[in-house]
């Protein structure tokens, strides 16, 4: 039974983390109105908004504390998967997505590609049979 699309990359994430074969993420698209404003129901729009973007030349300290507050804000979000498939699909390079900083995004995304490249291609013989 196929998943709901808001789940796709959830589920693609698991798989991997499972090390079983997912997708990989299309490429970036524009967002659409009829995808509904997923956003306006986020949480960090109504506080904390500056916990989920680095300041210049921030401390590691407290990058990884801000990091973990803004993870707690998402936690607690009602959009956090699709938030955090919006930011796997365009792919967003800053920030606090979805409850993955673009770090843990990076490796979400390179061990989908690394799945889809070690599955197998049928052959032509494959193919016709």
């Amino acid at each position: 039974m196929p998943h709901p699309p808001h789940q796709s990359l959830q589920v693609a994430a698991i798989q991997t983390l499972q090390g079983r074969p997912a997708a990989v993420p299309k490429p970036r698209v524009p967002a659409r109105e009829e995808d509904g404003p997923w956003h306006a129901e986020a949480v960090c729009r109504r506080d904390e908004a500056g916990l989920f973007f680095a300041p210049s030349k921030e401390p590691t300290a407290a990058r990884l504390s801000r990091e973990e507050a803004a993870k707690r804000v998402c936690a607690r979000c009602p959009v956090m998967v699709a938030c955090r498939e919006h930011a796997l699909l365009q792919p967003e390079p800053y920030g606090v997505w979805g409850g993955l900083t673009a770090a843990e995004r990076r490796v979400v995304l390179a061990r989908m590609r690394r799945r889809s490249a070690e599955r197998p291609t049928p052959g032509p013989i494959a193919a016709a049979g």
